[in-house]
């Protein structure tokens, strides 16, 4: 992709940062990261602002509620938005980054219809339901079934790390259909309400003390069958368009987040006296580079995903990398923080314990090799 601006695209960033200027500082105090009933609303919040001021879904396709933008546009949205320290996603992740452009990409038009411009007001919230607690990074293994009777899919099992869900009104829900198929075939991807009856949420406190994943129980739920996007026995494939997704671009604010982070980490080493470290200075310039490279990698995916509709396998490198290098972003802060790396009040140090699950999320890196190596480098499977 050509990495020059156009005038017409810096006039979109002028116009932006006019409006970021215009209405952040009049935004309520963020919730506590333990009151995800108050996240969800200063959330929903927000992103009714975005939507009202034309900048909501702004890459998605107007035909599906976005504004069309280039690619250039929506990573210069992201950049500016970062750097202005405006609200991300947060209770948003699933349905804006997940669900919302799958829907976009597989869903019929009455399911767009349905299930889009909610997402984009902030009107509703999804959460993901696919890792069992037998079935993580083998995903496939999966074993909550789904059995069909008439007009809908009756639904039992169990869910773990569902994201967000205690606050959603809708699940992104993997099932089986058809026990007797190799198991990356006979799965369905539906659209679970969350008020349905059978439904039974119980919220995972995690290390830095937030609930935003829970475990989900499912008894004989009735999903109907309208709610099924792609075909029956086909949903490892439309799975396959979700997480190229969640690897592919739903980290991009992140990677402008951690340039941040980078640069306040160096302003706290050199008010603490830790910058006449030669050692930490060269692991702050090595990350600077990386964080560098990674916005460039960015930057090809979301094009390559604006030309083809779905990110591609360098989804996968950018989300090998950029896991591992979170984690060294928020292990040079402990460095640098010293005796403040224990106090929770320090939003780097919650991020810090987030941070070390993004090995895992998303896919594990041991998961991503394996597509770099067969998809990319075509090794044989292993």
């Amino acid at each position: 992709m050509d990495l020059t601006y156009t005038e017409e695209e810096e006039a979109f960033r002028r116009e932006l940062r006019d409006w970021l200027a215009k209405v952040l500082p009049g935004l309520p105090p963020k919730p506590a990261a333990t009151d995800w009933p108050g996240r969800r609303a200063y959330d929903c919040a927000w992103q009714r602002m975005l939507y009202d001021a034309g900048y909501a879904g702004l890459h998605w396709p107007a035909d599906s509620g976005g504004r069309g933008a280039s690619p250039t546009e929506h990573l210069i949205f992201l950049e500016e938005t970062e750097k202005a320290g405006a609200p991300y996603v947060g209770a948003g992740f699933v349905g804006l980054l997940h669900a919302g452009p799958t829907i976009a990409v597989e869903g019929t038009d009455a399911q767009r219809r349905r299930w889009l411009p909610p997402i984009l007001r902030g009107d509703e919230v999804w959460c993901q339901g696919f890792s069992e607690p037998e079935a993580g990074s083998d995903l496939a293994a999966l074993r909550t079934r789904a059995v069909r009777d008439g007009d809908a899919y009756v639904v039992s099992g169990a869910k773990l790390w569902t994201s967000h869900a205690e606050v959603a009104d809708w699940c992104e829900l993997l099932v089986r259909t058809d026990p007797e198929a190799p198991k990356h075939r006979g799965i369905t991807w539906l659209a679970l309400p969350m008020d349905a009856p059978g439904v039974t949420v119980r919220p995972l406190r995690t290390l830095a003390g937030s609930q935003e994943f829970a475990e989900l129980f499912l008894d004989e739920v009735r999903v109907p069958v309208g709610n099924r996007v792609g075909a029956e026995n086909d949903g490892w494939r439309v799975t396959m368009v979700t997480l190229s997704f969640e690897r592919g671009t739903a980290f991009v604010g992140e990677v402008v987040a951690c340039r941040r982070v980078l640069g306040a980490l160096a302003a706290r080493a050199r008010e603490n006296g830790r910058w006449d470290d030669g050692a930490l200075r060269g692991r702050l310039g090595r990350l600077h580079a990386e964080f560098a490279a990674l916005w460039r990698l960015v930057q090809w995916n979301v094009s390559e995903a604006a030309a083809g509709g779905v990110p591609g396998a360098g989804g996968s490198v950018f989300k090998l990398r950029f896991s591992h290098a979170r984690q060294e972003l928020y292990d040079v802060a402990a460095e640098v923080l010293g005796a403040a790396v224990l106090d929770l009040d320090e939003e780097w140090v919650v991020d810090r314990l987030s941070s070390l699950s993004y090995t895992i999320a998303a896919g594990t890196s041991q998961i991503q090799r394996n597509i770099v190596a067969e998809r990319i480098l075509g090794l044989p499977k292993g």
